[in-house]
């Protein structure tokens, strides 16, 4: 397999594909990199030249990627919980937080709903 940036790079995937597996590394930088480095991006990753590999990988290292890139993001977040904006406040409420309803549709940020729990098997109130 080939190692770029710290990720295992699966083999019989085009190699723009592949690049995708890096966090940091979307569809555009992925070929942007490869037309950089002088590699045709439908060429399967099983297929390149250690040289090739070089290459792309110099290309990825000019980007903030994985580690790096997680460090960053979650350093801009705190910044913003520890400032008290609005956005930081919604992050430690874990709510939507550019303007989306949280009446109905929020569940991607609210998780799973905690409605009404039926209690089975309870005993009754009624009197006999």
């Amino acid at each position: 397999m080939a190692r770029i940036a710290g990720i295992n790079i699966p083999m019989n995937k085009h190699v723009w594909v592949g690049l995708t597996h890096i966090y940091g590394v979307g569809r555009s930088r992925a070929r942007t990199a490869c037309m950089a480095a002088g590699v045709n991006p439908a060429t399967k990753v099983k297929d390149l030249t250690e040289a090739e590999v070089n290459a792309i990988r110099s290309q990825i290292a000019r980007f903030a990627v994985e580690g790096d890139l997680r460090r960053e993001v979650s350093m801009n977040i705190k910044r913003l919980m520890d400032l008290g904006t609005w956005r930081g406040m919604r992050h430690r409420k874990g709510l939507p937080l550019r303007g989306q309803r949280t009446r109905t549709n929020a569940r991607t940020r609210k998780g799973t709903k905690k409605g009404k729990q039926i209690a089975l098997n309870k005993p009754s109130l009624s009197k006999t």
